[in-house]
């Protein structure tokens, strides 16, 4: 069956197969990360943003209008972009809805135009597009689509196999572009996260037969519940359920992340966090036995500890009848008039998040390189901080986009974002500063201030590679600067000593190690004497970071 439209029905189930295709390959996008570190987290970001506008989709049913679903699409991706991949991916979307949106059905010529709308919109969240990426491929499909409209193009399922086509031979050649891509041997995870999109609204269009059931589940566990009755309406998960995992297995950061994702997609109020031997699970829930069974697939369960919220719902909204039977209520103290300014940080590891706290950061959003937070989760941050004017600090260069693109949908406040790339770069900003200047001087002095301050970070190779030039091995250490490879190797301590010596140079005056959860305080300790010992002259500071993934930060000013 051949069309020469489709309706926003068929447009829904394109862009859910879409979804799903994504999901179902977002392993494989991960593993394409240029750089062999286990955070490798493409496929994830763009699988969770893309979700979080199924969620709304699903919502709408099985025949919504053009432009709900256009919203749909447009809000739900916007809000759940995570990473720059998910902020791109949510910026496509958001241009090809801004010219659909008014259309009862859809042909070539206006999907053509979406596509050229999409691509500018894109290019425009960017600061400095690089070719080679997500972006590349998403122009050579929108100079297809122009091509094919204008040569009279307008069987759909024509269109959109040359179009997909020319996406996979464009994405092939994003190493000619990229020489990154080259040395590496891989294509550009974003842009193959693109592809696998396509495939699936393809796969839609030609009518084959798509299991939807996982979008569907996830779509639930974020609806509202319907209200029955008032107490049962706050409750949308009736049991809170924590329970300790011994594991007997490997649990790394892609493991971690799937393991997260499934929680969301039978509860929330998720925290799962592990150390290397035990996995904390928190998850509020009305099925405690799909988590406890989810969490015997990675070893023995441990400190199981389920209680029924809505029974403790009921009994506190007795006690609290009872007590107003007794006195009368008390009013509620007046909110505290907003100050000036607020900081908020994202950081991954509770020593870095105490560091944040204790020199004034209002509050610490729980990411970075094991877990971008989306768009939602930053503008929930900020209605937490009671000022005018919150500077957020990304410190990573993976969620600026999330953060400019939050400051964009803010309304209510001035969000300003510090384009802080590193925690170190984050730490010197709120140091620097200054209470009796304004907004705007604060904000020059403080991006002025992270320019001066270098990072290394320390962790493994998940596999053998080529890059900048270093040949790498599976498991190697590796010292990872601002702009690439600074160091590898088999021993721990060289790599540090390594990685520092890359960075210091005549002007360097502190040297500050954040160790992480896998190291010891002992170890550190030896790490820094060897790196006072070897740079003299310069102040060395240790400090717990707790980060994961990365056994140690080190930054040199």
């Amino acid at each position: 069956m051949s069309y020469q439209e489709i309706d926003a029905k068929m447009l829904s189930k394109m862009f859910l197969a879409g979804a799903k295709n994504l999901e179902s390959k977002k392993e494989y996008i991960n593993e394409l990360n240029v750089f062999p570190v286990p955070d490798g987290d493409t496929g994830t970001n763009m699988t969770m943003t893309i979700l979080s506008a199924a969620k709304e989709v699903t919502a709408l049913g099985e025949n919504p209008s053009m432009e709900d679903l256009c919203k749909a699409i447009s809000s739900g991706s916007l809000r759940g972009a995570r990473g720059n991949s998910g902020v791109i991916l949510s910026q496509l979307f958001r241009g090809l809805t801004k010219v659909i949106k008014p259309y009862h059905s859809l042909n070539v010529a206006v999907i053509s135009e979406s596509c050229e709308k999409a691509v500018e919109t894109a290019y425009k969240a960017v600061m400095k597009p690089k070719e080679g990426t997500i972006l590349t491929v998403a122009k050579g499909i929108s100079d297809k689509a122009k091509e094919l409209a204008s040569e009279g193009v307008t069987d759909l399922e024509v269109f959109m196999e040359k179009v997909l086509e020319h996406g996979k031979y464009v994405l092939s050649q994003t190493p000619e572009l990229l020489p990154v891509l080259k040395q590496a041997g891989v294509v550009d995870s974003g842009g193959q996260g693109l592809i696998e999109v396509i495939s699936g609204a393809y796969d839609a269009l030609l009518g084959k037969e798509i299991d939807y059931s996982s979008l569907e589940q996830e779509s639930d566990a974020g609806q509202k519940p319907v209200a029955e009755a008032p107490e049962e309406a706050e409750i949308k998960f009736g049991y809170c359920t924590e329970f300790l995992i011994l594991l007997n297995k490997n649990f790394n950061i892609k493991t971690e992340m799937d393991f997260k994702a499934y929680l969301e997609s039978i509860g929330d109020s998720i925290v799962c966090v592990c150390d290397g031997e035990t996995v904390k699970i928190h998850v509020h829930t009305n099925d405690p036995g799909l988590a406890l069974q989810k969490g015997l697939k990675f070893g023995q369960l441990s400190n199981i500890k389920i209680d029924n919220m809505r029974l403790e719902h009921e009994e506190r909204v007795q006690k609290a009848a009872e007590k107003s039977v007794e006195k009368p209520i008390e009013k509620e103290e007046p909110k505290q008039p907003p100050k000036k300014v607020g900081f908020i940080a994202i950081s991954a590891g509770d020593g870095l998040s105490e560091i944040f706290k204790s020199i004034g950061v209002d509050y610490v959003i729980e990411g970075g390189q094991t877990m971008n937070p989306s768009t939602a989760d930053i503008l929930d941050a900020v209605d937490r901080v009671n000022a005018e004017n919150v500077f957020i600090l990304p410190n990573n260069k993976n969620i600026i986009l999330a953060a400019r693109q939050a400051a964009e949908l803010m309304t209510d406040k001035n969000l300003l974002v510090i384009p802080t790339k590193t925690i170190p770069q984050g730490i010197t900003a709120v140091i620097n500063y200054m209470d009796g200047s304004s907004v705007d001087e604060n904000e020059e002095v403080m991006i002025s201030e992270i320019a001066k301050v270098k990072t290394g970070q320390v962790t493994y190779a998940v596999r053998d590679t080529v890059i900048d030039d270093k040949e790498i091995k599976k498991d190697d250490y590796m010292g990872v600067g601002d702009n690439g490879i600074l160091a590898n190797g088999k021993d721990l301590t060289e790599v540090v000593l390594e990685t520092v010596a890359a960075m210091a140079d005549e002007d360097s005056e502190l040297i500050s190690v954040y160790y992480g959860s896998d190291v010891s305080e002992e170890d550190a300790e030896a790490i820094r004497e060897r790196i006072a010992d070897a740079w003299p002259n310069l102040d060395v500071e240790l400090q717990n970071g707790g980060q994961p993934i990365y056994y140690y930060l080190v930054s040199v000013e």
